[in-house]
């Protein structure tokens, strides 16, 4: 019984402040010469030790699940990928006994939980596009195109034929990032024509709007799709060849 009497002393002088230790240890000592008073002290330190030890674990719990949480809310949930392909332009395969391939190489942050592509595209080493960076909104369906040249935004619907989901596209940026897969694919080329200034990109969603907010904004169609509207020699064109897809596109953008 005396074993007990000390770990409880033990216990509450770690735990308890400086006048409660006077008073426990003063009580602890004539406990000591008191058989009757020690057993039933004896009993109550013991209860108190339990509830010592529930409440430590209880703390000691709860900092190893807060600190979980806040790792889980300030680490970043995305990852950023690279990869590069290898594709030929389909006039210089129809010229050429060979095809010539081109590499292209690009950055992909894919956040699957928000939905979002974000594509970044250098500057080529052996074609005329344009450096961009690209947003793809899977809830609000809609791509942003920031010429990087330009420093124009252009806004257009989601091309879902063209554009991987995100759990899709990280797929094949992860095949892509191993180096041991070098698709050799082709080019798909699609014209775009600026229709109208977008005045207030607040709308279009945080990702966009973080991309395009402070600049010339403009919405986009394609030229297929407009009836009556030919190209004319007039409009000023740019291209951007990007790839979320197991093929290159590119994305040329005309204005008068």
């Amino acid at each position: 019984m005396p074993l007990l009497i000390v770990w409880y002393l033990i216990a509450l002088l770690l735990f308890s402040p400086l006048g409660l230790q006077l008073e426990v240890w003063e009580g602890a000592v004539g406990a000591l010469g008191d058989p009757e008073v020690a057993t039933h002290r004896g009993e109550n330190s013991s209860g108190r030790c339990l509830l010592t030890l529930l409440g430590l674990a209880f703390i000691l719990a709860g900092v190893v699940v807060g600190g979980a949480c806040i790792y889980k809310y300030f680490m970043p949930k995305h990852k950023v990928y690279r990869g590069e392909m290898c594709y030929f332009e389909n006039e210089a395969r129809e010229r050429a006994v060979e095809p010539y391939f081109l590499p292209i190489a690009e950055e992909a942050d894919i956040r699957e939980d928000d939905n979002i592509a974000i594509i970044d595209v250098p500057v080529p080493k052996f074609s005329d596009s344009d450096p961009a960076a690209i947003v793809h909104d899977f809830d609000r369906l809609l791509t942003a195109y920031l010429d990087l040249q330009l420093g124009n935004c252009y806004v257009i619907p989601l091309n879902t034929s063209i554009v991987m989901p995100p759990r899709n596209l990280m797929d094949l940026f992860a095949k892509l990032a191993t180096g041991s897969y070098l698709p050799q694919t082709y080019l798909v080329r699609e014209e775009m024509v600026v229709t109208e200034e977008i005045d207030n990109v607040s709308d279009l969603g945080i990702f966009i709007y973080q991309l395009c907010v402070g600049k010339e904004t403009f919405r986009l169609q394609r030229r297929d799709q407009i009836m009556g509207v030919q190209k004319r020699a007039a409009e000023n064109c740019h291209s951007i060849r990007h790839f979320e897809n197991s093929f290159v596109v590119e994305t040329k953008i005309c204005q008068q």
